[in-house]
């Protein structure tokens, strides 16, 4: 997953993707720590997926881009347009499961 500081970067990774995956943490949460290992190993069976990652503390501006309430947030895009998004309790299966059909759609 590649790491952004800043978000205009990170909104033209997204726009020129067909299909992404954004995952959003903050520095102090727990669970955030905990999901992102679970995430990494999921991004890395697609290998046509790309994966981008951003802490709401290092561009506070992501939060209202996105209208984050809660993190970790994990937003999928379809040719640079939100298509799902999972918060706070992201199941890995569900997310496999979303992202095992998008590749067939796209790429197939």
């Amino acid at each position: 997953m590649e790491r952004f500081y800043e978000i205009e970067g990170l909104k033209e990774q997204i726009a020129e993707s067909q299909l992404a995956l954004l995952y959003i943490s903050g520095a102090n949460c727990s669970v955030c720590h905990s999901l992102l290992p679970q995430v990494e190993d999921v991004v890395k069976e697609y290998p046509e997926l790309d994966a981008y990652q951003i802490e709401v503390e290092d561009a506070p501006a992501v939060a209202g881009e996105y209208t984050i309430f809660t993190v970790p947030v994990v937003i999928i895009f379809v040719d640079g347009k939100e298509y799902d998004r999972k918060a706070r309790f992201v199941p890995i299966e569900e997310l496999k499961q979303q992202l095992s059909k998008l590749k067939s759609l796209i790429f197939e």
